[in-house]
């Protein structure tokens, strides 16, 4: 996990096609150096609930697993819930670990937990809903979604191209940003991007104030995603 810098921020919402909805972190970079995760407030400025704590920015990442999506990926995986013990094992442990960051980071942010009963994300964890959602999940915290891992390895090396968009100039005045690195080769043990040793959001970052851009239009291009 990285601070949100005045680049970051530029970046996200070019590769969003709009402004991002109440972002805290940069909870993951791709290995090319720009965001391909953010971790959101559990609750917008004017109180809403938003439960998808990390959220999916890559728009290459985005498509390759939109199209697993669309190939009925979703639909083998609920399949292997409800007939594989271990896997229910697995993506409930998943579910708690989302539920309890999730809680973390509204706590540390000072705004209450949402409700219990709130699902995670993705359909956790006896559904399989979002596939964005539980690869962001995986992203952010390396070795804690066995499914949005499997989701990571089938999309393949979305980032082999370079960046998925130039990133910004700093502005002048603050300098050279250091938040947006140069390109990282992915570690050879992983067969998808590889987390840096700060992918694990810290849940005692607040998100930041100011105005609520959630009433911002989404891109008109683009497959429709589940995760917000």
């Amino acid at each position: 996990m990285t601070a949100l810098s005045a680049t970051d921020a530029v970046v996200i919402a070019a590769q969003l096609g709009r402004q991002p909805r109440g972002v805290c972190t940069v909870a993951h970079r791709c290995p090319c150096g720009l965001p391909d995760v953010i971790q959101t407030a559990p609750r917008l400025p004017d109180g809403t609930p938003f439960p998808t704590l990390y959220y999916l920015t890559c728009p290459r990442a985005a498509a390759a697993i939109s199209g697993l999506e669309a190939a009925g990926l979703m639909r083998e995986m609920t399949r292997r819930l409800a007939d594989d013990p271990g896997l229910r094992q697995q993506q409930g442990a998943a579910h708690r670990d989302y539920l309890g960051r999730r809680d973390a980071a509204a706590r540390a942010a000072g705004m209450p937990p949402l409700p219990p009963g709130t699902p995670s994300a993705g359909g956790m964890p006896s559904r399989v809903k979002c596939l964005h959602a539980l690869a962001a999940h995986e992203l952010a915290t390396a070795g804690a979604n066995a499914l949005g891992r499997e989701t990571i390895e089938a999309a393949g090396q979305w980032w082999a191209a370079g960046p998925c968009m130039p990133a910004p100039a700093s502005p002048s005045s603050a300098g050279p940003d250091p938040a947006v690195p140069g390109a990282a080769s992915p570690a050879s043990s992983r067969t998808g991007p590889a987390a840096p040793s700060s992918a694990v959001p810290d849940p005692a970052v607040p998100c930041p104030a100011g105005p609520d851009p959630a009433g911002s239009a989404r891109p008109a291009a683009g497959p429709r995603r589940a995760d917000g």
